[in-house]
C-alpha cells in the first residue's frame, strides 16, 4: 500500500449535471413548443377561433325598408350612429383664425367599432387636430371643401383605429357643429 494520496477525478460533478441541464432544457423546449401548437390551433380538437376577431357588419332584418342607406348603397346593412363627446377646437393655417367643430360617426358594423372609438378616444381626438390644423378657412368655407374634410377625416379616424385596435370600421363622418372665426 501507498501512502501517498489518490488523486481525485475531476469533473465527476460536471459529467451529472450537464445531461441534467440538457434534459430540462429539452423539457423545456417542448413544453413550450406544445402549448404554442395547441394554443395556435394546431394540434387537438380544442375551440378554434374564429379567422376574423373584429368587427362583423350587422345585417339589415329581412324586409325592412331602409331609412337611410349604408356606405354600400345597398341598405342590406344598418348603419348606426355615434357622436364624439367633445368638440373640437384647432386653429386654422390662417393667422389668428380657428375652427370649431362637433363630430358624428356612422358604421355598419357591431359595437366592437364604436367601443373602439371610445376606447382610443385620446389618439383619434389627437389625429383629428391635426387634420383640422392643416385647413385654411377658404379650404372649408365652400361644401365641396366640407366634404373634403369630412373625407379626410374618416381616412384618419380609420387609420387610427386600424393602427390601435386591426381594424377600422367608419364609414362616414357627419359635422354635428361647424364654426369658423
Amino acid at each position: 500500500m501507498s501512502d501517498t494520496p489518490q488523486p481525485r477525478k475531476k469533473g465527476g460533478l460536471m459529467k451529472l449535471l450537464i445531461p441534467v441541464i440538457g434534459g430540462v432544457v429539452l423539457i423545456g423546449a417542448g413544453a413550450g413548443g406544445g402549448y404554442f401548437a395547441a394554443s395556435s390551433g394546431m394540434l387537438g380538437g380544442g375551440a378554434h377561433k374564429p379567422a376574423h376577431d373584429g368587427p362583423q357588419r350587422v345585417e339589415r332584418p329581412a324586409g325592412e325598408t331602409p331609412h337611410q342607406v349604408d356606405s354600400d348603397g345597398d341598405g342590406q346593412y344598418e348603419t348606426s350612429y355615434f357622436e364624439l363627446k367633445k368638440e373640437f377646437t384647432s386653429n386654422l393655417m390662417d393667422p389668428n383664425r380657428y375652427i370649431q367643430v362637433g363630430l358624428g360617426v356612422a358604421t355598419t358594423y357591431d359595437s366592437k367599432v364604436t367601443e373602439a372609438v371610445e376606447k382610443n378616444d385620446p389618439a383619434i381626438r389627437s389625429a383629428i387636430l391635426g387634420v383640422l390644423a392643416e385647413q385654411t378657412a377658404a379650404d372649408v368655407a365652400t361644401i365641396k371643401g366640407k366634404e373634403a374634410l369630412q373625407r379626410r377625416l374618416r381616412g384618419v379616424i380609420n387609420e387610427t383605429l386600424e393602427a390601435k385596435t386591426g381594424f377600422g370600421g367608419i364609414s362616414q363622418v357627419y359635422f354635428t357643429s361647424f364654426v369658423i372665426q
